[in-house]
């Protein structure tokens, strides 16, 4: 078993999507989270229908997370960084404006790369979370969403990495009129990359992540899940919460590697 000390039990049922903006924000062992009225309706017909359909399977996960015991997590269709058959597999539930996320990405992302993703050992399965109060978050993650779609998982690191290099973080730290640059110094059409933004069409991707994450339990950003990759869509993760610094990561996957 991991060391008890890197991980955090998370509540089964949330609202993620539910939120408004006025909702309260908790910050908690590097990670925010949102806390909120489970009265208010949700802003995504994704939500709305993981609310309604997947109320057993989010307390499974629920009982899960409190013993410890490894979720069920889907990656199907998620961008993956790494060598896709390497032995572990890292998910990671990230918002763009999250500034602990972008610590991760400043401090952790490096070292995993260097260590662990370019050796073949683990890969990076990235899901999204915008949070409600992070104003231009969602729009991020569509427009990440658009990179994949026009330039598959390369593309999408790029245009991944460019925004946490750019943003301030706090919700509004990348204005919408910079997502067009960003595709641009990531080599994208931008013709398309704009139609693809303006119209929409991946926003029902965000909204599958958005599902899974309260599925999940994954309340806040950002969160992570690390299991053995499997041939099919899913990983059995155990939960890691919060920007935890490159020893915690190298604590869990050496234990995992070890089995």
């Amino acid at each position: 078993m991991l060391a008890k000390f890197l991980f955090t039990t998370v509540p089964g049922s949330i609202l993620l999507a539910a939120m408004i903006i006025s909702s309260s924000i908790l910050i908690s062992g590097g990670a925010l989270k949102v806390k909120g009225d489970a009265g208010q309706k949700s802003n995504s017909a994704a939500v709305q229908a993981a609310q309604s359909n997947q109320a057993p399977s989010q307390a499974v996960a629920a009982a899960q997370l409190d013993s410890g015991k490894p979720v069920k997590v889907s990656i199907s269709g998620d961008p993956i960084l790494g060598d896709k058959n390497a032995k572990l597999t890292l998910v990671e539930f990230s918002d763009y404006e999250c500034p602990f996320c972008k610590k991760s990405f400043t401090e952790v992302l490096p070292e995993l790369k260097k260590s662990y993703i370019d050796t073949g050992k683990i890969r990076l399965v990235y899901k999204d979370l915008p949070l409600p109060f992070h104003q231009n978050a969602a729009k991020e993650a569509e427009a990440a969403q658009c990179a994949k779609d026009q330039g598959g998982d390369i593309a999408y690191f790029k245009y991944h990495d460019q925004i946490f290099i750019n943003t301030t973080s706090g919700g509004t730290g990348i204005t919408l009129d910079q997502l067009p640059a960003l595709a641009k110094s990531a080599g994208l059409n931008l013709t398309q990359f704009q139609e693809c933004l303006d119209g929409g069409k991946l926003k029902a991707e965000v909204d599958k992540d958005l599902a899974e994450a309260q599925k999940v339990g994954a309340n806040g950003t950002p969160t992570w899940f690390l299991g053995k990759t499997t041939s099919s869509d899913s990983i059995e993760g155990t939960i890691l919460v919060g920007a935890q610094p490159f020893s915690a990561f190298k604590s869990a996957i050496d234990q995992q590697l070890s089995q």
